[in-house]
């Protein structure tokens, strides 16, 4: 009995690429499909509100108000009661010294609480009552909306001519803003006023490679290459915390930002070169903390998600760069 031959190689990678081209459109009708086409960002009624050092409540700013300080310091936590004292001791000590010696730089320091089912926001309050409200403010979230809304959410409240976004670990030396807001002021003039800075650790990659495991080093380029690949080109380390932020840039941004949770900072860097506007990489002091909420697996999984979905969505209209305000 003859046996049925193979198809000819020609005719198989014919039939490969219309298997990758129906594919390939399956997955951009999906992505299309499942947009939320900018949604209307939605405050609960006690998230409108910080609480002050007397208890007392105080109505939130908005990010399109004129700004009132030099600098916003935005910091995203969840669960963060053990990690938020060494990062806030840090900050608040360089700031403090820093307006010592320049009265008229002032600050501001924002605790997102993103919903945290510990002692986050209690540990936060003793900052507030230590400082004040007017230098350190609270804001609790009802739920957790993840890290890219904490920060969204933290970036509408402030009163910073710049802004500055800052993990909750402290695993970023504070005082390496000054090496940030210089990389900000060499990108002058800025366009619209808007400019972007990011702190970096690519120039770490080859001593963190040391310290991991084959398969977390494979996700890590894995990952750098698909944010290379679909959305940013030209900064090397997208995921790093410490984001330094004109008040114009950061209305901009944040106003069309869709991503909520991990891959936000790539969503926000993707709409940044779509606009246009200047970024500067700049290296920082880091050091890896403990108590990481990433879980590697799952969340390289779901960011390597979002990432085609950005680059998806932005290239069929489903998201467009257009503004919305908080309500």
């Amino acid at each position: 009995r003859a046996m049925a031959l193979p198809p000819p190689l020609p005719e198989a990678a014919a039939a490969l690429a219309a298997l990758a081209a129906l594919l390939l459109v399956l997955v951009c009708m999906i992505a299309h499909v499942t947009a939320i086409k900018m949604p209307t960002l939605h405050q609960h009624e006690e998230e409108k509100f910080f609480i002050n050092a007397e208890g007392g409540k105080e109505p939130v700013p908005s990010i399109h108000d004129p700004p009132t300080k030099e600098l916003s310091v935005v910091v995203p936590s969840y669960n963060e009661e053990d990690r938020l004292p060494l990062m806030m001791d840090e900050a608040l000590d360089y700031l403090e010294k820093r307006q010592k010696r320049d009265p008229s730089f002032t600050y501001e320091v924002i605790v997102v609480d993103d919903g945290s089912k510990d002692q986050t926001t209690k540990v936060a309050m003793k900052y507030c009552k230590k400082y004040g409200s007017d230098q350190v403010r609270v804001l609790s979230l009802v739920k957790n909306r993840g890290k890219g809304g904490a920060v969204r959410m933290g970036v509408f409240s402030s009163r910073g001519k710049k802004i500055l976004m800052a993990d909750a670990d402290g695993a970023t030396k504070f005082a390496d803003i000054e090496k940030v807001e210089e990389g900000l002021k060499n990108l002058q003039p800025w366009p619209n006023q808007m400019a972007i800075s990011c702190g970096s650790r690519a120039h770490l990659e080859k001593d963190s490679i040391a310290k991991r495991s084959y398969f977390r080093t494979l996700l890590m380029y894995g990952f750098h290459f698909l944010v290379w690949f679909l959305c940013v080109k030209e900064i090397r380390d997208t995921q790093c915390g410490f984001k330094l932020l004109t008040r114009e840039a950061a209305s901009r941004t944040f106003s069309t930002l869709h991503i909520e949770r991990w891959a936000f900072d790539v969503e926000l860097l993707y709409i940044a070169q779509r606009l246009r506007i200047p970024i500067a990489e700049v290296a920082v002091n880091w050091t890896e903390i403990e108590g990481s909420k990433l879980v590697p697996f799952w969340s390289w999984l779901q960011m390597g998600r979002d990432l085609l979905f950005i680059r998806l969505r932005y290239m069929t209209g489903a998201w467009q760069l257009e503004r919305r305000k908080c309500n």
